[in-house]
């Protein structure tokens, strides 16, 4: 079979397999799927279809057509997969360039981000090196490099695929920008600087406001942002949220929901710090207009030298890092409820309420069948009513209960969360949830998991699952 024939008929498979699951929590980041006979018990040895060995990477599927897509961390080397969707089988693996090893906070890796696919070629990020873009077969279609990176944390924000662009929020400390690439050719159609932005890990998601023209939505650092797809200008924003965000965010038919915490998951500690000019009045000893740290003398009142963040490592404070630092102190900690759509600062306009109660500091909030959930650490498990804001239920996943990384996913009427122990919590969704079981993997997980063909698949710090309901 020659090659152009081998696509055609893998193009007829990827029409002939129903529902996709193509990026960071499927459809647009919702973690929503609409499949039926998902199993409730399951485990390495129940209800298991067939399991895949892999490399460590806390990146999740991205599946479609007769393909699943990973990256993970093969010795030393950045590697994407491409893997049989029905048997679990490796159809390739392929090699990034690696030019440099950037720093990561303990709990991140080099491969965070998860593939997206448009249901024939994917498309991956690697901080170490840019982006990539692979054919069904593995064939190289593309390379961009990127960076490097000055964002001591790490990456974790994963492209996103929309109409013939692909999409990637690059933010750190100094220099942070949102890029669109020509999916077929890789060239940059634009590129828009997000000065504002410091430490941001959310994947960005997409809105259609009635008749208007599609918009990108990213949660970053002090600010979300609403950006035309086509254009990457900027349309309206939403302003005090804090420095470091990590959830990405959901959308109902009007309305957008986002974590921001920083810290404590308390609101924060809100202080007015003086504007730059005051702060050198008072601490610039060598008059030199800018601030060493030698002259920072009152760690009481104005905090740790490291806590301004020397955004572009010159060993001082200068009117960028301080005014950086005035907005950090006044951002808050919270689950934001908005109304979408407007021109401008819509941050009064949009506000519908806000809860700084049980924030998570990882796991992106879910909207499934006109609730709202939020995942903490410690299994807190609590469901909101989306358009007040009230508590309806908040609990504990008993048997689940420690750290989580992965973002819950929902269908059939059940919600799954899998905590970072690979503990996989099955919930009855719902204003007053239940919980009905726990299954153990047997081994960690920081992966999303992926709901497609009424099957669950499940990424374990070593390998792939593929689980389902038994005939």
């Amino acid at each position: 079979m020659t090659i152009p024939k081998l696509v055609a008929s893998l193009c007829v498979v990827v029409l002939g397999l129903g529902a996709d699951w193509p990026q960071f929590r499927g459809p647009n980041a919702a973690g929503v799927a609409e499949e039926t006979r998902l199993p409730v018990h399951f485990g390495p040895g129940a209800a298991v279809v067939w399991k895949t060995p892999l490399p460590m990477g806390p990146s999740s599927p991205s599946i479609a057509g007769d393909r699943i897509f990973v990256t993970g961390l093969e010795d030393s080397k950045l590697t994407t997969f491409a893997l049989e969707r029905q048997t679990g089988r490796v159809l390739w693996r392929r090699e990034a360039p690696r030019p440099r090893n950037q720093e990561l906070q303990e709990n991140n890796h080099p491969a965070s981000p998860t593939p997206a696919t448009d249901g024939e070629n994917v498309y991956v990020f690697f901080a170490d090196f840019g982006l990539l873009a692979y054919g069904p077969l593995g064939d190289e279609l593309w390379r961009l490099p990127l960076g490097p990176f000055n964002n001591p944390f790490g990456h974790g924000s994963s492209p996103i695929v929309s109409g013939d662009l692909v999409l990637q929020v690059c933010d750190q400390d100094e220099g942070s920008f949102i890029v669109a690439v020509d999916k077929t050719s890789g060239e940059v159609r634009w590129r828009t600087a997000r000065a504002h932005a410091q430490r941001g890990y959310a994947t960005p998601v997409l809105y259609q406001p009635r008749g208007g023209e599609l918009q990108v939505l990213v949660v970053g650092s002090y600010q979300l942002n609403a950006y035309d797809v086509a254009t990457g200008k900027l349309i309206w924003w939403l302003t005090g949220l804090p420095w470091q965000i990590k959830p990405t965010p959901v959308l109902s038919d009007d309305a957008v929901y986002f974590v921001t915490r920083a810290g404590e998951s308390d609101p924060g500690q809100q202080e007015i710090v003086p504007p730059f000019a005051d702060a050198l009045a008072q601490l610039d000893d060598n008059r030199d207009g800018k601030l060493a740290k030698s002259e920072i003398v009152d760690e009481r009142a104005i905090g740790r030298f490291d806590e301004y963040l020397d955004l572009d490592d010159t060993g001082f404070l200068e009117e960028r890092d301080w005014n950086q630092f005035r907005t950090r102190r006044q951002g808050m900690n919270a689950l934001w409820a908005y109304r979408l759509g407007g021109e401008g600062d819509m941050t009064v306009r949009n506000f519908m309420w806000k809860d700084s109660s049980s924030l998570p500091n990882v796991p992106s909030p879910l909207y499934y069948r006109r609730v709202l959930y939020t995942l903490k650490e410690g299994g807190i498990l609590t469901s909101f009513d989306p358009d007040t804001g009230e508590v309806l239920k908040r609990g504990r996943l008993r048997g689940a209960l420690g750290a989580y990384y992965a973002s819950p996913v929902a269908s059939d009427g059940k919600i799954y969360a899998v905590s970072e122990e690979g503990k996989v919590a099955v919930i009855r969704a719902g204003a007053e949830w239940e919980l009905l079981a726990i299954n153990a993997m047997d081994e960690g997980s920081k992966s999303t998991i992926a709901i497609v063909d009424s099957k669950l698949y499940v990424r374990t710090y070593d390998a792939l699952y593929s689980f389902a309901e038994p005939n």
